[in-house]
């Protein structure tokens, strides 16, 4: 019998290998333009704060989104880390928000920027399916963000992006995994709901 970490594992390896294969700029760019244009047209955002994340290596870029968001009126966030097995926290972002480098050298908003409880979560992930299950780099902070807001009765729209080739049959998954309830690529979206 397998061991469910150790087929998340192979499935990361798997999943990072094939989205570092997405290495024009150009193309890269052409993705989170039409990943931007698909959650606005395509995704009924509830009113509130959008939650995104600085993009981390080979990650699609969801900055565009979040900065169309935030000239639109909507307070845009992006996530702080803080210990292993904590969720996260959002601050406040514009492109004017001072940065700092956050415990995993990520770019994150610095202690000015006010905190936010986002309605909607933008997902960064390393591979998904089609029932909203998706892989990330193991240390579950996403996960624990999505169940604590959900346990708490806010209503968060957990929306995962990135490319189309980063869908897989299944995702290996185990209990405390959050399911997506949409997800948006360059070439489709789809609700997948709880």
């Amino acid at each position: 019998m397998t061991d469910p970490r150790e087929a998340k594992d192979a499935a990361r390896l798997r999943a990072r290998a094939l989205r570092d294969t997405v290495t024009d700029p150009d193309q890269r760019g052409r993705a989170s333009h039409a990943v931007r244009e698909r959650v606005l047209a395509e995704v009924p955002l509830p009113d509130g704060p959008a939650a995104g994340y600085w993009p981390l290596g080979s990650e699609l870029d969801v900055r565009p989104l979040l900065l169309h968001l935030s000239e639109t009126g909507r307070t845009a966030a992006l996530p702080v880390s803080g210990p292993r097995g904590q969720p996260l926290t959002f601050r406040a972002w514009t492109p004017e928000t001072p940065m700092r480098a956050g415990r995993f050298g990520i770019q994150e908003p610095a202690e000015t920027a006010p905190l936010v409880v986002p309605a909607v979560l933008f997902v960064p992930l390393l591979a998904f399916d089609r029932s909203g299950h998706r892989l990330g780099y193991g240390a579950g902070y996403y996960d624990r963000t999505l169940a604590e807001l959900r346990a708490l009765g806010d209503m968060v729209l957990a929306v995962g992006v990135g490319f189309a080739d980063q869908e897989v049959a299944i995702v290996p998954h185990g209990p405390y995994d959050q399911p997506l309830d949409w997800i948006v690529t360059e070439r489709f979206s789809m609700k997948v709901g709880r």
